[in-house]
């Protein structure tokens, strides 16, 4: 999603430019929503594979389409090899894992200088003489905004027969790292018995690893409310869950892909941190609250219960979030 503000400063800067970008095939409904993108090319190989013979033949396909730039986000040796198989002529990215010839137009990164991974990325927009810290970057950023078609929207709700007789509300209750990055299910729970009785209706979301985290928090919901919640983790594809958080009235998560997306639609959004930091990626949304309890760094470890959640995530309480929600639901969102 970060890499959003970077196609977006390139257009501002030229705007005749196409941006072709090849990424994982997960990403193409995210990509097709970026007006900035012209085309999603499929990046086959998984994190991790080196396949040297298969990044020569992939590089050497895109010889000849006319590319004048390939600016190289990952920083790793193995990512910066397909834009030198393909000869384009000019290869910019951070120097990264030893890419010394590989990339031709080298940067050096202060990491003080950039503390934030979208500054770092739009910063390769820009001449190296030009940019030599985030101060130098103009502001205000153009954070990530997706493009969803309200024809989309309604789809999505037919599919799953989401009913509009009560505004929604969507939660994340998933993270990659597992439960050290969750607010507990129980929260969750509380949280949704007190939004329910108060009108409206809540939506899951997450991937099929989610399935089990959203299962229990419907277990701990009388039957009552758990009319008004549905778990559609794992039943949705990407597309459409991009289309059913576009309808929600606002979004509650933990530090998640699912948190970025939320942001870059512009949903009001409540984001729960724990040892993860939302110094380096926080939501870029104005509409975003952060709850965060701790300061700075914290290694991503088992959490601190039997049941693997950090304590920092088990100290915040359902009420704070209820506050902070309320307040975003209010029609200036606490502006």
């Amino acid at each position: 999603m970060m890499s959003q503000s970077l196609y977006r400063t390139l257009i501002s800067l030229h705007p005749a430019a196409e941006i072709d970008v090849m990424a994982p095939a997960w990403c193409r409904p995210l990509l097709n929503r970026m007006p900035e993108v012209s085309q999603a090319l499929s990046m086959p190989l998984g994190h991790g594979a080196l396949a040297l013979a298969e990044r020569r033949r992939l590089g050497r396909s895109l010889r000849g389409q006319g590319y004048n730039q390939a600016l190289v986000l990952p920083n790793s040796f193995k990512s910066a090899l397909v834009p030198f198989f393909a000869g384009i002529t000019k290869r910019t990215g951070w120097r990264g894992e030893m890419r010394y010839g590989l990339l031709n137009d080298l940067r050096v990164l202060d990491k003080t200088a950039f503390p934030l991974m979208v500054q770092r990325y739009v910063a390769l927009a820009y001449e190296q003489a030009e940019i030599h810290s985030a101060d130098d970057l103009p502001q205000p950023l153009l954070w990530p905004r997706l493009q969803v078609a309200q024809d989309e929207i309604l789809a999505a709700c037919a599919s799953f027969g989401i009913q509009n007789g009560r505004p929604t509300i969507g939660f994340c209750p998933g993270a990659e790292f597992g439960p050290a990055k969750r607010w507990p299910h129980y929260h969750y729970a509380a949280l949704a018995e007190t939004t329910i009785a108060r009108g409206y209706q809540v939506l899951l979301f997450g991937s099929a690893n989610d399935r089990a985290a959203g299962d229990d928090i419907l277990a701990l919901l009388p039957a009552s409310a758990r009319e008004h919640c549905r778990n559609l983790a794992g039943q949705t594809s990407l597309e459409q869950a991009v289309a059913l958080i576009a309808a929600c009235r606002a979004i509650v998560s933990n530090d998640s892909g699912l948190m970025h997306i939320a942001a870059a639609l512009e949903r009001p959004l409540v984001a729960l941190y724990g040892p993860s930091s939302p110094d380096f990626t926080p939501p870029l949304s104005r509409r975003a609250k952060v709850i965060r309890l701790i300061e700075g760094y914290q290694r991503i470890r088992k959490g601190d219960d039997q049941q693997g959640y950090h304590q920092s995530l088990i100290d915040i309480q359902p009420d704070q979030v209820v506050a902070e929600l309320t307040i975003l639901l209010t029609p200036d969102g606490g502006r």
